[in-house]
């Protein structure tokens, strides 16, 4: 099983979105690199769920419910786009600010690569993910 970040603008599509529709599948993304991750994620995968904008901060978790296929949005038929259903809401918040200050995070993807909507996370950074947020179901 691996681990993964996924980010939204919670605005155009939140966490709480995701948790009201129980699952969706997360299409647009154009980005190659981020197309590389989301063609490498499989079911079961684990998902954190970062909120980008005014806010910044990892908020939820979510599960790959569904492999890889084709984008519906991407008229030339190349990008992929994965099921994600929702999982748990995280306690508290866990701030960019807070896992800047995070050992694990240290050359993260997350910290060099802000533009980069969909990345790896490794299980040291997964886990602490979770203490920082006092995962709740």
């Amino acid at each position: 099983m691996a681990c993964w970040l996924v980010k939204t603008e919670p605005s155009a599509y939140s966490f709480g979105d995701l948790v009201a529709e129980r699952k969706t599948l997360w299409t647009g993304v154009k980005n190659p690199q981020a197309q590389l991750q989301l063609r490498a994620m499989k079911k079961g995968d684990r998902v954190a769920v970062y909120h980008t904008g005014g806010e910044r901060a990892v908020v939820g978790t979510a599960l790959v419910s569904g492999a890889p296929r084709p984008d519906p949005t991407d008229k030339a038929g190349k990008r992929v786009a994965v099921e994600l259903a929702g999982e748990w809401a995280l306690a508290a918040a866990v701030t960019l600010a807070t896992l800047r200050g995070e050992v694990a995070f240290a050359g993260s993807p997350l910290l060099t690569q802000g533009r980069l909507s969909v990345l790896p996370l490794t299980a040291a950074q997964w886990k602490r993910v979770e203490a920082l947020g006092r995962r709740v179901p």
